[in-house]
């Protein structure tokens, strides 16, 4: 009987065991690999650092119009809101006064330069009669005087009428420079001063146009000693604008000068940039800010964002692959970000090979399989194949 009952058992233990070694090939854990993460590794070259600056608009020119003589305003010849050019009539005032001014004159120098016709003759007929004792010394004295003083008047009434024609010339009033005219402050039939106050209008040039932009004297002073010091390179003066509306202004502009003193009340100092502005966009009085560069880091270190986090107490870290695949955690100091990189001021070096995908995968001590990222897939967002997020 127990023969028989090991004969039957012994198929169901064969069939148990085989069972149980399928099981171990089917259902059983994988072996275990390194982890896979992206890296890029690190190179040194030169990094334009730039600064957001506030300002505001200004033309390049301001003239206000104003009237040189007092009368009426007849016409007004310039549509409001349109370029004018220097020299252009604006206004004309009435011109009946001063051209019956100019005529009088003129007529008076007439009158003079016969008076001295008259003298000279006098002068010439006395010093022929002197020759012969016909007259006396006393009236040669007195015609020789009346003669100058003929001259004179003559002179007077020639600087006279000059004064009559310019001021009959100002009762046309004329544009002092070219650029673009705003409204009117006074219509036809306006009686203006040449004492008042209010000018009638005001041209402003608008191309090119200046920014002033104010930059705190403190960053300016840490900028120059960094320049002394050779730590950097001074950068470019072309400046980039973003409009109100958050739009960036398609034309580059370029820094002028920059004021000796520094505003007591705000400690800032202005500088003025120049902008082209062919189309008009720019207009006096907008509310801009400015991308100025500051400095050229001669062998500066970019990480992309991404590869740089912080910890608990806000310190920026970042995971780095060494030479035997192993993660190390390394404390970096950042800089300034420049598009979607950190310049890293601390902590990373040229051939440092920066974790930037899998980085939740990668614990510092951990060995991992390293693969480069493309240029260009590192932004937020993308993944790179083969890497495991």
């Amino acid at each position: 009987m127990l023969f028989m009952t090991t004969r039957r058992a012994l198929p169901l233990l064969l069939t148990f065991s085989l069972a149980a070694c399928g099981g171990a090939e089917k259902g059983g854990p994988p072996r275990q690999g390194p982890v896979e993460v992206g890296v890029v590794t690190l190179t040194a070259q030169p990094v334009t650092t730039t600064t957001e600056l506030t300002g505001r608009i200004t033309a390049t020119a301001v003239a206000d119009v104003r009237p040189q003589v007092d009368g009426i305003i007849k016409a007004r010849l310039f549509t409001e809101g349109t370029t004018v050019r220097a020299g252009q009539p604006l206004y004309q005032i009435d011109p009946r006064l001063y051209r019956a001014t100019r005529d009088q004159t003129a007529a008076q120098l007439a009158s003079a330069q016969a008076s001295a016709a008259t003298a000279q003759a006098k002068v010439a007929r006395y010093n022929r009669l002197q020759t012969a004792d016909a007259v006396a010394r006393q009236d040669v004295d007195d015609a020789v005087a009346a003669d100058r003083e003929a001259k004179a008047s003559i002179a007077q009434y020639r600087a006279s009428l000059r004064t009559a024609n310019v001021n009959l010339g100002f009762t046309r009033v004329y544009a002092p420079i070219s650029g673009r005219i705003g409204r009117s402050a006074f219509t036809v039939g306006a009686l203006v001063s040449a004492a008042q106050t209010s000018a009638l209008a005001t041209i402003s040039q608008l191309d090119p146009i200046y920014v002033d932009i104010q930059q705190s004297s403190t960053a300016l002073l840490d900028l120059r000693e960094s320049l002394a010091s050779g730590d950097v390179l001074p950068a470019s003066t072309t400046v980039r604008l973003v409009l109100e509306n958050g739009r960036v202004y398609p034309q580059a502009g370029t820094i002028q000068f920059g004021e000796v003193s520094v505003d007591t009340t705000t400690g800032t100092v202005t500088l003025r940039a120049r902008f082209p502005n062919p189309q008009g966009i720019l207009l006096p009085g907008m509310f801009v800010r400015l991308t100025v560069p500051q400095t050229i880091v001669r062998n500066g270190i970019l990480a992309p964002q991404q590869g740089i986090t912080r910890d608990a107490k806000g310190n920026a870290t970042a995971l780095v692959v060494g030479a035997d695949n192993k993660v190390a955690l390394r404390q970096v100091t950042t800089g300034q970000a420049v598009g979607a990189q950190w310049l890293i001021t601390a902590g990373l070096r040229t051939g440092d090979r920066l974790i930037v995908q899998g980085t939740d995968k990668a614990q510092p001590g951990a060995t991992v399989k390293a693969v480069t990222v493309a240029a260009g897939t590192t932004a937020a967002g993308t993944t790179n194949p083969g890497i495991t997020n």
